[in-house]
């Protein structure tokens, strides 16, 4: 890593944690506020005039309207303050909103009854402003819980890592080291129960691994050697040797916590939406207010009464839950999905995920297991042997990382077959791979290569087992092919039927042959398929789907996958697959299950609907509180006076944080 690198990243997790010790801060601030407003407020209450005159009792003394000033004056200035700095930053921005509002409000109430206090005719009305700063101190107080507790998943997911490891010595002998002095390379002794401190692959040993707070999945899974394991998973019963590939910014969990923090930070269109509304909705309890208080003082009431009227709209209409509505539900949606296996790097193709019409399924490593075996062998050119077709497709596939090549490569081994030396190896994008051995140029090719080469392939009566067919030119003369099996996964079945339930076409897009893709399709139950399709032709598939008013999913693992992620409407990347198809798509399905297909959608649907509901409760109750408060209903004697304004504004607050706390994920 760069040092500029470094610094960035060094940067970033000190803003996180300063961020998420300012929350903490702020918390604590609220609270002290709120208990020493409320402790001063008591006396304020039983010597108002208004609150002895309803319970009919009388307390008075000299200057008795003084220190109902002075105890109003510090829980004003004390509990106030941070609506005065919240005005200030809101104005600064040019953004009025709620703390605009609770400022202006809390600010006329005041003033006016000071006016009251040292002259001017009226009545001064302190119980209900230090009462208004209490319930807002208070909901502001709860708010910002309910925000830390939504946030809290990524400190969660910081804390699965232990904080030391046991590294094996050369001479084999165990130290401890502290977990940021993990290098790439170091074996580590994982004892049983423990937490695995970094991601490896076991060298030694056998355990079952718990990875329910990584992946989702509730099973402890099997692990055995050559087999990675993921940092922050917790080991059973076996002790285990591992050997260290991944650390620090590298690790699943720094990647998890970065697409975490990336996807709650990133606005969507719903949250812009909620921002020009909430914009509107300050703008328009101004204008209300000032309107309720022009109206009131025409009607020849009181300025007191006036005031009163116009600072119980504009605290009732505080667009507080609509600032909230949002935000609260990303925060949770984003943490649930990390935990339960689908990272999210998009927040508006996420929510648009309900549109989705129809999922195109790349078949191999998406819909099948992609673990393949060879199973067939056929030679159209006598010269050579089928011996020799597997010696050279191998020697070749040993620089490539493909599921096929791991498959060729076993069947050589299982021959004892010699490799020979490859010159010149390069790697056909999504098409295959060549190379020169023996000074003849050798190539080992998919249906879609011959094809767009108008090669001819000679007829052959072809095993039709699910799998995928490679070709082997020499010299660009076709000399053979290599039929491979592969395996439906078990839970493709569940998650084809399961989507066809929602009304989701399911279709196949894939490089195969006609007969091997029919097989599939036909196996799955699927829609339709697409067969023998070139990298730039699933792109095209995609477009010309998208012409036709379908709302796209794309799922895959591999390169050639990449264009066709990248042009679907949401694209969804398998877990185990590239780095290119990962770095493509908007969403990523950490236990590459295509189950999680449809728990996405309707994740997706449930998220989107948190927002419409937490949207429609924090403006719509606005249409009934914002008359009621203006005093429709005065004549009826029944108003709203500004305590209870703001009650009812925290209770909205209060709502849409326990509604967006209520998602879940099916």
């Amino acid at each position: 890593m760069t040092n500029d690198k470094k610094n960035e990243s060094n940067s970033k997790k000190k803003h996180n944690t300063s961020k998420s010790k300012h929350h903490k801060k702020m918390i604590k601030d609220f609270r002290l506020r709120f208990f020493i407003s409320l402790v001063l407020t008591i006396p304020v209450i039983f010597l108002s005039p208004t609150i002895q005159e309803w319970l009919n009792y009388e307390i008075t003394f000299l200057y008795k309207n003084y220190v109902l000033l002075g105890l109003a004056s510090i829980i004003f200035i004390f509990g106030g303050w941070p609506f005065f700095k919240g005005l200030v930053k809101e104005i600064k921005k040019k953004a009025p909103g709620m703390m605009t509002l609770i400022a202006l409000a809390i600010t006329v109430a005041y003033v006016y009854s000071v006016a009251v206090v040292i002259g001017l005719s009226g009545t001064f009305f302190f119980w209900e402003l230090v009462t208004l700063i209490d319930i807002m101190l208070l909901g502001h107080w709860l708010e910002m819980r309910s925000i830390l507790g939504a946030s809290q998943a990524l400190e969660e997911l910081v804390k699965l890592l232990p904080s030391e490891a046991h590294k094996i010595k050369e001479n084999g002998e165990t130290e401890d080291i502290p977990l940021e002095k993990i290098q790439k390379g170091d074996i580590l002794l994982i004892k049983p129960g423990e937490k695995i401190p970094s991601d490896g692959v076991i060298i030694k040993g056998e355990s079952a691994i718990n990875e329910a707070m990584l992946t989702g999945e509730s099973n402890p899974v099997n692990k055995i050697e050559s087999d990675e394991i993921i940092g922050g998973s917790i080991n059973g019963e076996g002790s285990l040797h591992v050997r260290v590939e991944k650390t620090g910014k590298d690790s699943y969990i720094s990647q998890v916590i970065t697409l975490v923090e990336e996807a709650q930070a990133t606005k969507s269109k719903t949250q812009n939406l909620a921002d020009k509304a909430a914009l509107v909705l300050t703008i328009i309890s101004i204008s209300i207010g000032i309107v309720t208080l022009t109206v009131w003082l025409i009607l020849g009431e009181t300025i007191a009464y006036s005031i009163e009227r116009m600072a119980t709209v504009m605290v009732i209409t505080c667009p507080h839950a609509l600032g909230l509505a949002i935000p609260l539900v990303v925060a949770v949606s984003t943490s649930l999905s990390a935990k339960n296996g689908l990272l999210i790097r998009n927040r508006t193709a996420f929510e648009n995920s309900r549109k989705i019409t129809k999922v195109i399924f790349d078949k191999t490593g998406t819909l099948t297991e992609g673990v393949f075996s060879v199973n067939e062998i056929i030679v159209f050119n006598k010269q050579y042997s089928k011996e020799d077709l597997i010696s050279y497709a191998a020697s070749l596939e040993k620089n490539s990382e493909h599921p096929i090549a791991t498959g060729i490569l076993k069947k050589a081994r299982e021959l004892d077959l010699k490799l020979n030396t490859v010159d010149d190896f390069k790697a056909l994008k999504g098409k295959g791979i060549t190379g020169t051995i023996n000074d003849r140029k050798m190539k080992v090719v998919s249906p879609g290569y011959l094809k767009e080469n108008k090669i001819t392939i000679p007829n052959y009566e072809m095993n039709e087992d699910i799998g995928t067919s490679v070709f082997v030119l020499i010299n660009e003369d076709l000399v053979g092919v290599i039929n491979l099996s592969d395996k439906i996964r078990e839970e493709s079945f569940e998650a084809i039927s399961d989507l066809q339930k929602e009304g989701i076409e399911c279709w196949m897009l894939t490089g195969d042959n006609e007969k091997i893709a029919k097989n599939v399709s036909d196996k799955l139950g699927l829609d339709g398929y697409f067969a023998e399709v070139l990298p730039h032709e699933k792109q095209e598939t995609i477009k010309n789907l998208q012409r036709e008013n379908q709302f796209i999913a794309m799922t895959g693992d591999g390169v050639n996958d990449a264009p066709a992620l990248a042009q679907a409407d949401v694209g969804i990347a398998i877990g185990s697959g590239t780095d290119v198809a990962a770095e493509t798509a908007d969403i990523i399905l950490v236990n590459s299950n295509p189950k999680d297909v449809t728990s996405l959608i309707k994740f997706g649907k449930a998220t989107y609907g948190k927002m419409v509901q937490n949207l429609i409760w924090a403006t719509g109750y606005n249409v009934i509180a914002i008359p009621l408060a203006a005093g429709v209903l005065a004549s009826l004697n029944f108003v709203i006076s500004p305590a209870i304004g703001a009650i009812l504004m925290s209770l909205s607050t209060i709502i849409v944080a326990i509604n967006a706390k209520l998602l879940k994920v099916d």
